[in-house]
């Protein structure tokens, strides 16, 4: 069953509920009150004929009517059962055990309906002299009948009602739903096409129109995501084909009859282990790429300064020329110790490289930032707002060895720890790089 028709029938359905609902009230108070008016007749004729009394054992005078007269049509009842009825009234009315006790005074007036010779009539049975009572009835042939009519009546705009809910629900459903529908199409074409720029309009503010909105808006997320794969894949493939070009290159060399000299041959074989081991790092940062933002494991409490400190005393390794100044404060945050520390090792390893000779580079750490600051010729403006790029290499830049990848290793790493990493030039020369790293805790 389609959800349009879902919504059809529930429309439907609540509208029959209300439509009965409503004419079952309606058929219950005009009942009542058809009926009141014949039970306010019987008791206004009660009245009038209390008024005349009953001194005798039987009022003679009072008049005897047919059945269905409007003066009512009467019958005198004693405690022991006996009945009588004036002149000419001949059909009986059924006498019970409660009406012998209203005649007995051992039960208050009552109202009952009874059905004599076919006639449906209501029937009033009250006292009127000690040991004696009176019973009157009036027909409700008239309320029957307009009952009757008020209830096909009400049957028919009930089903009438029905139907214009069904009708109404239907043109309802197909608007309501229309949004559903062309996100459903939307959905089905970027599943057959696998087109991502697929948007639907998303126009008004209830809920259906934010539903088309965040569509959109995820589709705009997986179409950037699967732009970024392509491009990384893109990146990558131009990355490794100079070094593999090279690989195959050294190795036809080695492997060709021509007689090399030893020293070439030393030469040819070091520029393999070299080459072997960019594609290694290469590779190394591309998988730590492909992580996206998901860091590898949970989060625990870390020593920033003491993870700075472990960064720096490898970086002093690597690079033996380079003196590394650090000013260091205890700083504690909630972070992944290897991702963190790759991402200062890879800034610390991108301000030597960029250190003349000799040169030095500031390390600080201070409630949660980590400053690093070399003494280079600085980043040019034109490449400071892609320097956290993928693969983004500066003109300066393409002499010397590196993938591009690095920066952009330290800039997924600190935004999956809710931080901002930033890059500027340094007063007096040089670049300065900033990681500010959310979840600092108090220093001690």
């Amino acid at each position: 069953m389609s959800f349009r028709l879902r919504l059809t029938l529930v429309a439907a359905t609540a509208v029959a509920l209300a439509v009965a609902l409503a004419s079952a009230v309606v058929y219950v108070v005009v009942r009542d009150q058809l009926r009141g008016q014949v039970d306010d007749a019987l008791r206004e004729r009660a009245v009038q004929i209390q008024h005349v009394g009953f001194r005798n054992a039987f009022p003679e005078d009072i008049p005897g009517p047919e059945l269905g007269g409007a003066g009512g049509y009467t019958q005198f009842v004693t405690s022991d059962g006996r009945t009588f009825r004036p002149r000419g009234a001949e059909i009986p009315i059924p006498v019970t055990a409660r009406v012998r006790d209203v005649a007995a005074g051992d039960a208050a007036p009552f109202f009952t309906d009874e059905t004599i010779e076919g006639t449906h009539v209501r029937v009033l049975a009250f006292p009127v002299g000690p040991g004696a009572a009176l019973q009157i009835l009036r027909p409700l042939n008239e309320v029957d009948g307009t009952l009757d009519q008020l209830r096909t009546f009400l049957i028919l705009i009930t089903l009438g009602g029905i139907g214009l809910a069904a009708a109404l629900g239907l043109l309802v459903s197909r608007a309501a739903i229309a949004p559903v529908a062309r996100l459903t199409k939307a959905t089905e074409r970027v599943t057959e096409t696998g087109d991502l720029s697929e948007r639907i309009d998303a126009s008004g503010k209830d809920e259906l129109s934010r539903l088309a909105g965040s569509f959109n808006a995820m589709l705009g997320a997986l179409e950037q995501s699967t732009r970024a794969q392509r491009q990384l894949v893109a990146d990558a493939s131009h990355e490794l084909r100079t070094p593999l070009t090279s690989l195959r290159t050294n190795f036809e060399v080695l492997m060709s009859d021509r007689e090399l000299d030893p020293d070439e041959r030393r030469r040819l074989l070091d520029d393999v282990v070299e080459q072997i081991g960019e594609m290694t790092a290469l590779i190394a940062e591309l998988i730590e790429l492909a992580r996206g933002d998901q860091l590898p494991s949970e989060p625990e409490t870390v020593r920033l300064d003491l993870l700075a400190g472990d960064a720096v005393e490898r970086a002093q390794r690597d690079r033996p020329g380079i003196t590394f100044n650090t000013d260091f404060r205890e700083s504690v945050i909630q972070g992944v110790p290897v991702s963190l520390e790759r991402a200062i090792g890879n800034v610390l390893d991108n301000a030597a490289k960029w250190s003349p000779p000799g040169g030095e580079v500031d390390v600080t750490v201070d409630d949660g930032t980590v400053s690093v600051r070399d003494h280079g010729p600085g980043i040019d403006e034109a490449d400071m707002p892609y320097v956290f790029d993928r693969f983004y290499r500066s003109a300066s830049a393409r002499t010397m060895p590196g993938s591009g990848l690095g920066l952009a290793i330290v800039r997924q790493v600190v935004e999956a720890h809710g931080g901002t990493v930033a890059a500027e030039r340094a007063e007096g020369g040089g670049t300065r790089v900033t990681l500010r790293l959310n979840g600092a805790g108090p220093n001690s």
